[in-house]
């Protein structure tokens, strides 16, 4: 009886198809898509009724594994009897475009598990292009290093640069690492030389859970990857890479990389690109060490998954595209920097780009063609007695502002949403192009004291919080400063929020409006959007232009007119001192 069904169910299919293809010959695509349509049902009841027809005792259970393999033969037994069959392996081709697959930019969920992930403004798969923002972020992590603000400009990380770069492998676990010298054990070795000219493979692997103790190495490493994520996120090419548990101690030395995807010194912290998950302890200290590197996706000192690197006093310079000197990417971890110059020469590439917890004090940082610093999402930098200039000339990746201290969030994957967190206590902050903080897409948190501020921009903005190239978060900034001076125009878009607050004898001289044109000349906002502003009794604002808030709190004589109007919800602020 099955042979029997069977062959009523070709023939009977034959027949339909045979004459719906004979009425419709002459009708449009789309029309013949409607048929198909129709086909298709017509084909399933007949089907049915010959199944039905064959009695009870012929049923076989269902089996699901089965459905795709008989649609398929009833799709082959309509394309052989109607002859369309270039335009049925065109529908097959767009259904299998439609299945869920690894994220096009390696920004999908940790590890590649989850759906596609975004577009790193930077092509970093990060503004680091971290993937967005391929991300590296303003570096290209994807970035702004984010090679996007994923990443840094290019990594489609986090680099705006920041979340960018080339699709990455679904974890480390599938990464092959290798190194010309592999240190698996506990060790100790000094003025040893590490080289390697091989793609993908590093220098000097230690990959242990034991203790290491590295003395005055001389590490050169070539060879470009195009190994994109697994460089930015698991260590893949690195110069030198340190991971699986290992607690190593680096002194002294040179370490020189000159390749795509060749990071300086990678302290990979195991957990698989896991945002806010525990790392497996691998811990890097390194000291009095120089490193420089020369190609894209190649950060100075790396920390991700995890990792905790502590550096102290090194020398570190970088050149290439979303390579920040300091450079964090998927998976976080904790950055300690003591001493030192930090130096950043390629598009996307900040002195420091963070999807990480990062503190650094009595540092000297410049960035020659990007962000001076850029935060990415749920993350922090903490400056203490620094010393940062940035000359962010030119927009990257999805970036239509030029500015210094760049918070945002990609969207890519590279960093977990949530309040952004940039502080400065003391030393020096030199803007020489745009404006010197930018807020957008990300809540915002950014507390000074005691820092000196220049702006030698022209148009001398001090903040803007606003739209820019990514979208899926809202613009909400508070600045508190403490004994802090600032100087310039803060500019909030209609559809943004600031909370300004000044203690402890902190003096403001400038405007608050929406007007907001971006490095492209694009208006971005014409109204201002919601903004309070709290002075306390210690502290002054010295208008320099007609100013608009929506809540003040303070007396209205610490607000000095200067032949200016402060809009309150509308109204005109009375009692204002004059100069």
């Amino acid at each position: 009886m099955k042979h029997i069904r069977k062959a009523l169910t070709l023939l009977l299919t034959a027949l339909l198809v045979f004459s719906l293809c004979a009425c419709g010959s002459n009708t449009t695509n789309s029309t013949s898509n409607s048929n198909k349509e129709e086909t298709s049902q017509q084909t399933e009841a007949a089907a049915e009724t010959v199944e039905n027809a064959a009695g009870d005792s012929e049923k076989e259970p269902a089996d699901d594994s089965n459905s795709d393999s008989n649609e398929k033969e009833a799709a082959s037994v309509s394309i052989a009897e109607s002859g369309d069959q270039t335009e049925t392996s065109d529908e097959s081709a767009s259904a299998r475009q439609e299945q869920p697959g690894n994220p096009p930019d390696g920004n999908g969920a940790p590890d590649g598990n989850g759906g596609p992930g975004g577009t790193p403004p930077d092509g970093n798969g990060a503004p680091d292009g971290n993937g967005g923002p391929g991300g590296t972020p303003p570096d290209g992590n994807g970035a702004p290093d984010g090679m996007p603000p994923g990443g840094e400009g290019g990594n489609g990380s986090s680099n705006h640069g920041g979340p960018g770069g080339a699709p990455g492998g679904s974890s480390s676990s599938d990464i092959e690492y290798s190194g010309a010298v592999e240190i698996t054990s506990e060790d100790s070795q000094s003025d040893q030389t590490y080289d390697s000219s091989t793609v993908d493979e590093s220098a000097l692997l230690i990959s242990t859970s034991d203790d290491v103790t590295v003395s005055n190495p001389t590490v050169s490493k070539s060879g470009d990857s195009d190994g994109g994520d697994n460089c930015n996120f698991y260590g893949l090419n690195a110069a030198v890479l340190v991971k699986d548990g290992s607690v190593t101690t680096i002194t002294g030395g040179t370490i020189t990389s000159d390749a795509s995807g060749a990071n300086g010194v990678f302290c990979y912290g195991g957990n698989g690109g896991q945002n806010g998950a525990e790392g497996d302890g691998t811990t890097v200290y390194i000291s009095d060490t120089t490193i420089t590197t020369t190609g894209d996706g190649s950060g100075g000192i790396m920390t991700t998954g995890g990792g905790v690197t502590h550096a102290e006093n090194l020398t570190v310079t970088t050149s290439g595209r979303s390579s920040a000197a300091i450079r964090t990417d998927r998976g976080g971890g904790t950055v300690y920097v003591d001493g030192g110059t930090y130096t950043s020469n390629g598009l996307g590439s900040p002195a420091i780009y963070s999807t990480a917890e990062i503190h650094v004090a009595n540092a000297t940082l410049t960035s020659n063609l990007s962000e001076g610093v850029c935060i990415e999402g749920l993350n922090s930098i903490e400056l203490t007695d620094c010393d940062l200039t940035a000359d962010n000339t030119e927009c990257n990746g999805n970036a239509t502002f030029l500015d210094s201290i760049m918070i945002y969030q990609s969207m890519s994957g590279d960093a977990a949403s949530g309040t952004s967190s940039f502080t400065m206590t003391g030393g020096s902050l030199t803007s020489k192009s745009g404006h010197v903080f930018h807020v957008t897409n990300t809540s915002a948190v950014i507390t000074l004291s005691g820092v000196a501020i220049t702006n030698e921009d022209s148009e001398n903005i001090l903040l803007s919080v606003c739209d820019d190239g990514w979208s899926g978060g809202s613009n909400e900034a508070a600045l508190n400063a403490s004994a802090q001076e600032l100087t310039g125009a803060i500019l909030v878009g209609s559809n943004s929020t600031l909370h300004l607050n000044l203690t402890d004898g902190s003096a403001f001289e400038g405007y608050i409006d929406g007007a907001i044109t971006n490095a492209g000349g694009t208006v971005v906002s014409t109204e201002t959007g919601t903004v309070s502003v709290t002075l306390d009794d210690s502290s002054t604002w010295t208008l320099t232009g007609d100013s608009y808030v929506t809540e003040f709190n303070g007396d209205a004589a610490n607000v000095i007119s200067n032949g200016y109007t402060l809009y309150v919800n509308g109204t005109a602020l009375t009692g204002t001192g004059n100069n």
